[in-house]
């Protein structure tokens, strides 16, 4: 029998008045642990978060997915954007900061020369390939990876409702994306440079942008690199690097300046302001011009908190080395894993650079053993999954709970799975892991 807390049955109302039930897929409480996820929380600090009835919990899965690279709430940052709503956020003229913000990401991308603002990563990425389109004159975008939720990237979806498995969460459908974007969007495989010369001799002369992740899981190899940066070259196709996810994480500024993309178009969002809604697209004069010949623009672009955020973010993530201290934390939790695995025999394996680090189970239900894993872990006040987002917030101290609660967690679940109990073992249903309807 659940014991139903606050979150849990404030998010059975929500899912009567909310299709869907939350606004984000990646944090529907049936993602991680179905009936029994806290699902909403009261206040956040540094890593921990407390839930609706008091209960707090060490956040050790996706820290606001992705979004809180400094912590939850962080002190510096929270005073900048107090001080930007003191003074108001909004007026009819516009807010000097934005020009300052366009001057610190320009000086850390010495190859990019103008800048333009959004508030979310996929709007972010909506513009960037409307820029490239309208530079090019073409309309079908190569891409890799994963990209948002526009009309523009789920139309790869149109022709076969597989497109974008292993690019996306899988069982997209493609309802509402306009039938005439049928073949403009079109998905290749990191890393697949036979995939990519593929698809490029299929739609050359139409191309109109070519999307990639900076880095997801691996590092662009030299053949890859080069066979895009030719075809960019050769056929005049606007490069978009997405920073979105990889941002700030390996160095201040974009994971392209490490893994070696030549963009002419960059995307960031998610942490590059801790939490506060903001996004960038930094590029080449010549496409990012193409915002005078089209038409993007914004009310909520022009708010004062989301560049102050920025400002306040990547000014303290340069203070602290904030990289470096991703880095350590998640080769400590990458170390404690793998022991782990090799201590109890559990077939699986860790991936994912050291600030996205994730841990992959083998077995034959491999999501039932996940699930019972974040249930143990929650029994244990972590919020965990079988990814962790480093934070300079996880501290040496809390990085050490978390290994020794997922020691036990594994030695329960293990025997659990061994004695073929671990159904027995979950208290709810085991976890989605992709798109399925609620409501």
């Amino acid at each position: 029998m659940i014991s139903e807390g606050k979150g849990q049955l404030l998010y059975k109302r929500a899912k009567e008045i909310i299709p869907g039930g939350t606004q984000l897929l990646s944090k529907r409480p049936e993602m991680f642990l179905p009936d029994q996820w806290p699902a909403y929380y009261s206040s956040a600090e540094g890593c921990e978060v407390t839930d609706l009835d008091g209960n707090t919990y060490f956040d050790f899965s996706l820290m606001g997915v992705g979004s809180c690279i400094l912590g939850y709430n962080d002190p510096d940052v929270s005073a900048a954007v107090i001080e930007a709503i003191k003074s108001g956020n909004m007026a009819t003229l516009n807010v000097p900061e934005e020009v300052e913000l366009a001057e610190l990401l320009l000086g850390l991308h010495p190859w990019a020369d103008m800048v333009r603002y959004a508030r979310t990563g996929g709007e972010a990425m909506s513009i960037a390939v409307r820029l490239a389109r309208a530079a090019s004159g073409n309309d079908v975008v190569l891409f890799s990876g994963y990209h948002g939720w526009s009309d523009w990237y789920i139309a790869a979806n149109i022709a076969d409702d597989a497109s974008l498995d292993g690019h996306l969460l899988s069982g997209l459908q493609p309802a509402g994306v306009p039938r005439t974007l049928n073949r403009t969007a079109v998905p290749f495989r990191y890393n697949d440079v036979e995939a990519f010369n593929s698809v490029l001799d299929m739609y050359n002369g139409k191309i109109g942008a070519i999307v990639v992740e900076s880095i997801r899981n691996d590092m662009p190899t030299s053949e890859f690199l080069e066979a895009i940066h030719n075809a960019a070259g050769k056929h005049g196709i606007p490069l978009i690097v997405d920073e979105i996810t990889a941002g700030f994480r390996l160095n201040i500024g974009g994971a392209h300046l490490v893994t070696g993309w030549n963009p002419d178009i960059a995307v960031f969002a998610k942490g590059m302001s801790n939490g506060h809604p903001m996004a960038a697209i930094i590029g080449k004069q010549g496409i990012m011009q193409a915002a005078q010949k089209t038409f993007v623009s914004s009310t909520y672009w022009t708010d004062k908190t989301g560049p102050v955020a920025a400002l306040a973010t990547i000014r303290k993530m340069q203070k602290i080395n904030a990289p470096q201290l991703l880095s350590h934390v998640g080769e400590t939790v990458q170390t404690g894993w793998k022991k782990l695995l090799a201590k109890y025999q559990i077939p699986g394996h860790v991936a994912g650079i050291l600030p996205l680090s994730h841990i992959d189970f083998e077995m034959e239900d491999s999501l039932l053993f996940k699930t019972a894993f974040i249930q143990a872990m929650l029994d244990r006040k972590f919020l965990a999954t079988n990814a962790v987002y480093a934070t300079v917030a996880h501290l040496d101290t809390y990085i050490k709970q978390y290994i020794r609660a997922c020691d036990e967690a594994f030695a329960e679940i293990w025997q659990a799975y061994v004695e073929k109990r671990l159904e027995e073992y979950l208290r709810g249903p085991k976890a989605h892991v992709g798109f399925q309807r609620l409501n």
